[in-house]
């Protein structure tokens, strides 16, 4: 019994070994040849995944500037016939930041606003910011409106060019003084004209 094992012991190996040999030289090539196919795929599929995330952001950001375009033109018509809300009157003035090649345009006034309405960096990176102020015709900025904005627009806000634009014809001389002491712009209703229509300057400039 024992000389039979003994036997079937070296056999046995002999098989195993082949067996090893065979694997080595047959299926492992297959089964790298599969790894590899399914490597391919893999890098394929993320590939196709990637172009479209990026198809997909690129579509976002153009639908987004068509959205922005189409709601400027609408506020800036209404600028022009001065039918404007005192929300749609930031809007617009943020819709002309915008249109003049300015960057990263806010429209922040509201509740807690300190002062600040428009927030925006101008083409030579400078930061803007704007009080707007929606009035009747007949009615003047005073200077207690001024000096509020005054006291948050470049300790506050970090302003480079703060500036108060208004849809009232006039500032009071009180306004006017305080304004060129604060180094802040005044842009009454016949500047403000200027600037939508594109014949005088900017705040920024």
């Amino acid at each position: 019994m024992g000389r039979r094992r003994g036997r079937r012991g070296p056999d046995a190996a002999a098989l195993t070994f082949m067996a090893a040999i065979v694997a080595a030289v047959v299926v492992a090539p297959k089964v790298a040849d599969i790894v590899e196919r399914h490597t391919v795929v893999l890098a394929s599929a993320g590939v196709c995944a990637l172009a479209v995330a990026v198809i997909a952001a690129v579509l976002a950001v153009r639908h987004r500037r068509r959205v922005h375009a189409r709601d400027d033109a609408r506020v800036l018509a209404a600028l022009r016939q001065n039918a404007l809300s005192p929300a749609e009157f930031e809007e617009a003035l943020a819709a002309l930041c915008r249109r003049d090649g300015c960057t990263e345009v806010r429209v922040v006034g509201g509740s807690g606003d300190l002062g600040a309405d428009v927030i925006a960096r101008a083409p030579d990176g400078r930061r803007i910011v704007l009080q707007a102020k929606r009035y009747r015709n007949g009615r003047s900025v005073g200077s207690q409106d001024v000096q509020r904005f005054g006291g948050t627009a470049h300790t506050i806000h970090g302003a480079d060019v703060a500036a108060v634009v208004t849809t009232a014809h006039a500032f009071t001389p009180q306004a006017r003084a305080y304004a060129a002491k604060a180094g802040i712009l005044l842009m009454p209703a016949k500047e403000l004209a200027a600037w939508e229509s594109q014949t005088g300057p900017t705040p920024w400039n």
